[in-house]
C-alpha cells in the first residue's frame, strides 16, 4: 500500500494535464449516462431493475476490458491504448445520444463502458508511473479535475429536458471536450514508459493476498459510488416529491461533494497515512447517506448527497492506489485487474439495488449501501500493511 511522506511532491506538466482532461472527458461520459437512467427509464417505460440493466453492460464492458488490457498495452503501449478508449467511448455516447429503443442504448452503455474502462486504467497506470511517490495524490487530483467537469453533464440534462433539443442533447459535451483536448494536447504523453509484457502476464511471483483484498475493496467502492449514481436521483424524487428531471441536479450536490474531497484528499494523501485516510472518509460516506436517506426534504437531501460524495470522493482513488501499491511493483497489473473488480461491482451492485427497489422501494433498497462500507471498512483494515 502507498505510504506517505511530507517530501513528496506533486508537479503538474503537460503530460499530467493532459490525462487530467482526459478522465476530465471520461467523467462527463460516466455522469452523464449515470443520470441519464431515470429519463431512459421513463422514456422505454421499463422497470427500474432492467433499467439498471445500463449499469450491467457498462459491467459486463469494463471486465472485458481488463482481459484485454494487458494485451493491447503489451502490444501497443499504454499511450495509444488510452487514445483508443477515448474514441470507443465517445462513439458508445453517440450511440445513446441517437437511439430511442433500449437495444440500442444497453450497446451504447456497454461501448462507453468497456473503452472508457480502457483509458481510465491505462490513464492511471500511466500517472502513477510518472509520479512515482505522488503517485496517489496525482491520481486523487486527476479524479478531483474529472468530476469538477463532469459535475456540468447533470446541470445541463436536467436544464435540456424541456428544450426542443431535449436532455440527450447535453450528452455531446463529451465528443466536444475531447475534439479539444485532442487538438491541445493529442502530441503529448508521460516519459515513463509501460513495464515490458512480461511483468504483466509473468504469474510469479504473485502479488499477495493484500492485492486480492485491495481488489475487493475496490469492487465495494465502485458498487457503493455507482448505486448513488444511478439511483439517488429516484430517491430524491420519491421522497422529496421533486420530478425526475428536477431531481437528477442532486447528482451535482454529490459530484460537488466529490470533487471538494478529491482537490482537499490530494494533498492529504500526501501527508495522512493510508489507512487513516481511507476509513475516515468511508466514515463520512456513511454519515452522509444516513442523512440522505433519513431527508423528506430537498434541502436535507442535498445537505445528505453533499457529504456523501465528500466522502466518497476518495474511494476510488485510494481503493486503485493501494491495489497498485499491493501489486508487486507491477501497476499493469493492477490496472488490468482493477477494471474486472469494478466491472463485478457494477454489474451486481447497481442491479441488484434496483431489484430491490422494485420488490421493496427505493428507500429500503438504500440499506445496502452501509452493508457496503463496513465491508470496505473490514477489507481496508484487512489489507493494511505493518509498518
Amino acid at each position: 500500500m502507498p505510504q506517505t511522506s511530507e517530501r513528496a511532491r506533486l508537479s503538474r506538466d503537460r503530460p499530467t494535464w493532459l490525462i487530467y482532461l482526459q478522465l476530465g472527458a471520461f467523467a462527463t461520459y460516466l455522469y452523464g449516462l449515470s443520470a441519464a437512467v431515470p429519463l431512459l427509464r421513463i422514456d422505454e417505460r421499463t422497470s427500474a431493475a432492467v433499467a439498471g440493466l445500463h449499469g450491467t453492460a457498462m459491467a459486463v464492458a469494463t471486465i472485458a476490458a481488463g482481459l484485454a488490457l494487458p494485451f493491447l498495452t503489451g502490444r501497443y503501449g499504454r499511450r495509444t491504448v488510452t487514445w483508443l478508449g477515448v474514441a470507443g467511448m465517445n462513439a458508445g455516447v453517440v450511440l445513446v445520444v441517437f437511439s430511442s429503443s433500449l437495444p440500442f442504448t444497453l450497446l451504447g452503455y456497454a461501448v462507453a463502458g468497456g473503452f472508457g474502462s480502457l483509458m481510465l486504467y491505462a490513464a492511471m497506470a500511466a500517472l502513477s508511473d510518472h509520479h512515482g511517490p505522488a503517485g496517489a495524490a496525482a491520481i486523487t487530483e486527476a479524479n478531483a479535475v474529472g468530476v469538477v467537469i463532469g459535475s456540468s453533464v447533470t446541470f445541463l440534462i436536467s436544464a435540456m429536458a424541456n428544450t426542443a433539443l431535449g436532455w440527450r442533447a447535453a450528452l455531446l459535451v463529451t465528443p466536444l471536450l475531447t475534439l479539444a483536448v485532442a487538438a491541445a494536447l493529442g502530441r503529448v504523453w508521460t516519459s515513463a514508459p509501460a513495464p515490458p509484457p512480461e511483468r504483466v502476464l509473468d504469474p510469479a511471483p504473485g502479488p499477495g493476498w493484500r492485492f486480492h483484498v485491495s481488489g475487493a475493496v475496490l469492487c465495494c467502492c465502485v458498487a457503493l459510488e455507482f448505486s448513488f449514481n444511478l439511483w439517488a436521483a429516484s430517491l430524491l424524487a420519491a421522497r422529496t416529491g421533486l420530478s425526475v428531471a428536477t431531481a437528477a441536479t442532486g447528482l451535482s450536490a454529490l459530484i460537488a461533494g466529490m470533487a471538494a474531497g478529491r482537490f482537499a484528499g490530494a494533498q492529504l494523501a500526501l501527508r495522512v497515512p493510508h489507512t487513516r485516510l481511507f476509513t475516515g472518509a468511508l466514515a463520512v460516506a456513511g454519515a452522509g447517506w444516513l442523512i440522505f436517506w433519513m431527508a423528506t426534504e430537498p434541502v436535507l437531501g442535498y445537505a445528505g448527497l453533499a457529504l456523501s460524495g465528500l466522502g466518497i470522493s476518495l474511494h476510488f482513488p485510494l481503493a486503485l492506489s493501494a491495489m497498485i501499491g499491493n501489486s508487486g511493483g507491477r501497476p499493469d497489473l493492477a490496472a488490468a485487474a482493477s477494471p474486472m473488480w469494478a466491472g463485478a461491482a457494477m454489474a451486481v451492485g447497481p442491479f441488484v439495488l434496483g431489484a430491490l427497489a422494485d420488490g421493496f422501494g427505493t428507500r429500503t433498497a438504500f440499506l445496502l449501501v452501509p452493508v457496503l462500507i463496513g465491508l470496505a471498512v473490514g477489507g481496508v483494515l484487512t489489507a493494511r500493511r505493518r509498518s
